[in-house]
């Protein structure tokens, strides 16, 4: 990464995560957990984390928001940047377990960001059972996305355990001296040069659409059509979550783990003719089948949101490129291949939807409303979702922080609105599977994730005959 990969404004779909969090219940805080096999050399790993914010623009960088909105919230370097603020060191008591550590991690997960610094935070966990230790890492999505997370978590680790550090630190990023008038006039240049951009394309999009037009008159107005009914699709209005049991939201967050070999999924994808995605997905369905049925409310469907990468070759590593792809699912489908094939064809469906190219406009539109509008719709839009699942490819070979070697890579993605998150997040042969849970939505967590790991057992089940 260097500074061409990043830009100082924020794109219309950072902007809108930016912006509702007015209601906390919809931050949109990503967080992930390395487990390492000893506590890493503190010193070390000061001078990776002062190399990495010198080498990564973002992590230097707060959010300026112009008043009355004249402009989009812009990324501006810290004046008083503090490395001793941002990576923090504890220690819990000798011997804590997992459990203990995933209790002290979920209120770091829910406390929100001071917006006067830049939105991120690492801690280093020591006192764990056998010797172990933790690195939290805390970031706001606005940031970036779990493909870009990934792409910031690699400067931060080495290859090897005795790695030589860079001899010599690029500076600093030098701090912008944006006061309240000049950020004013900068962001509503902004703002006029996107508008004057768009204005300078028209002609030619014109042309080519009326051209288009009478060439094919008849394919134009169906895709036209197709366009249309694929941003109704998208922002399609709900009143309730489709769970009868998942009602509450509340600002309470649990966190748990599951870990299954990569291997094991790969070849129960493999037996049900699906993708890896396609077996996870199925998994966690298969999970929430079972804890409606204890509830005695056996569902048809449920609403998932689901993360559907679109990233191309030479995005900025900073900032989304994601589109969040949100439909209903079926949740009575008892055979696990079955449920994998009509997962599979679901998604790839969504994947070919038109307005998933529109995220960012629909976001921008979103974005030109107040604050409190745009959070009550979009907000109750998200509420409204029964789950979310991620799937993040993560390091496929060892990797080291501060000395200390990586065992497990946990990423825990936020509910923003939903009943539960469960991200998949591969680490060399591990799928290390994070679980965010709503307590007001599920007061009986530990059931839940019992049925969800019982998902997972049906699933590898598959691929074992």
């Amino acid at each position: 990464m260097s500074a061409k990969d990043f830009s100082d404004h924020m794109s219309d779909a950072d902007a809108l995560m930016w912006n509702i969090e007015k209601d906390p219940i919809l931050r949109s805080t990503i967080v992930a957990v390395g487990i390492l096999d000893a506590a890493p050399d503190w010193k070390r790993l000061q001078k990776r984390f002062e190399i990495a914010t010198r080498t990564i623009p973002r992590l230097r960088q707060r959010v300026l928001s112009p008043p009355l909105r004249l402009g989009p919230p812009r990324w501006a370097v810290e004046s008083d940047f503090d490395l001793n603020y941002h990576l923090r060191r504890v220690h819990l008591p000798p011997g804590a377990t997992h459990r203990e550590l995933l209790d002290f991690i979920a209120p770091i997960a829910q406390a929100s960001f001071d917006r006067a610094r830049p939105p991120w935070e690492a801690t280093v966990i020591e006192g764990l059972q056998d010797g172990t230790a933790a690195l939290v890492m805390k970031v706001h999505h606005s940031v970036t996305d779990g493909v870009g997370g990934v792409e910031l978590l690699a400067q931060l680790v080495d290859l090897t355990a005795d790695a030589a550090l860079p001899a010599n630190a690029p500076a600093a990023p030098a701090p912008e001296p944006l006061g309240g008038t000049d950020l004013v006039r900068e962001s509503m240049a902004h703002t006029a040069r996107r508008v004057m951009g768009i204005s300078s394309r028209v002609p030619s999009v014109a042309i080519e659409t009326a051209t288009s037009a009478v060439r094919d008159p008849f394919g134009s107005t169906v895709r036209a059509v197709d366009a249309a009914r694929s941003i109704g699709r998208a922002v399609a209005p709900a009143s309730a979550p489709m769970s009868p049991v998942m009602v509450a939201r509340g600002m309470g967050r649990r966190l748990d783990t599951l870990e299954l070999t990569l291997d094991e999924l790969k070849r129960a994808a493999k037996a049900g003719q699906g993708s890896l995605n396609d077996a996870f997905v199925a998994a966690v369905i298969g999970g929430l089948m079972r804890y409606h049925d204890r509830h005695d409310s056996p569902v048809d469907q449920l609403r998932m949101t689901m993360p559907i990468n679109i990233r191309t070759e030479g995005a900025e590593a900073a900032g989304n490129h994601f589109a969040p792809a949100r439909f209903g699912v079926p949740t009575n489908i008892a055979d696990p291949v079955d449920r994998m094939k009509a997962v599979g064809a679901l998604v790839k469906e969504w994947r070919q939807e038109p307005a998933l190219g529109l995220t960012g406009t629909l976001a921008g539109v979103l974005n030109r409303l107040p604050t409190s509008t745009t959070t009550a719709l979009f907000g109750g839009m998200l509420k409204c979702v029964d789950f979310v699942t991620s799937n993040v490819p993560g390091a496929p070979v060892p990797v080291f922080l501060g000395g200390a070697r990586v065992e497990r890579f946990f990423a825990f993605g936020p509910p923003s609105g939903a009943a539960v998150n469960v991200t998949l997040m591969s680490h060399i042969d591990t799928c290390c599977i994070g679980i965010v849970t709503d307590t007001a939505a599920v007061p009986d967590v530990s059931q839940l994730v019992a049925d969800i790991a019982a998902g997972f057992a049906e699933i590898v089940a598959i691929g074992a005959v």
